[in-house]
């Protein structure tokens, strides 16, 4: 039991930080797509959303595909590459869902949505690998600072 409610607890937290960092990406888009301010979105949402959700398939792609191997121990292409994997899970969503922008042709939404996604995904699941292997330089260092 313990063992799921690790495994739980860091699936939210990869979950959780890939939000807040997507999170300026879509203040981005909407200074972007809506400089007067006239949509009533809710432009933080739109980046953290798709973070969350990227973040929670990409731990379960990694438990599952990588089994037992840490993070930290995958090859940075590998960790790009499954991180490419739950961003276009997550791209296609909206058309599975059904959701259609009627203002673009449906491939141009398809390509910028998904390939958007992909790529944010991509380079945030490099960036959890990176830190996941200055946590455990970290320590290792640490360790072996209280044995001397």
């Amino acid at each position: 039991m313990n063992l799921c409610f690790r495994r739980s607890f860091l699936v939210i937290l990869v979950a959780l930080a890939w939000a807040v960092v997507w999170s300026p990406v879509g203040v981005l888009t909407g200074i972007i797509l809506d400089p007067g301010g006239s949509m009533d979105e809710m432009w933080v949402a739109i980046g953290a959303y798709p973070g969350f959700l990227c973040g929670a398939v990409f731990s379960a792609v990694i438990g599952i595909a990588e089994g037992r191997r840490g993070l930290d121990a995958l090859k940075l292409s590998r960790v790009a590459g499954w991180g490419a994997v739950s961003g276009l899970l997550v791209g296609v969503l909206p058309f599975v869902l059904g959701t259609v922008n009627p203002v673009l042709p449906l491939w141009l939404w398809g390509v910028l949505t998904a390939g958007a996604v992909t790529l944010l995904s991509s380079a945030s699941a490099v960036g959890t690998a990176l830190i996941a292997r200055m946590a455990k330089k970290r320590a290792l260092h640490g360790a072996s600072g209280d044995a001397a």
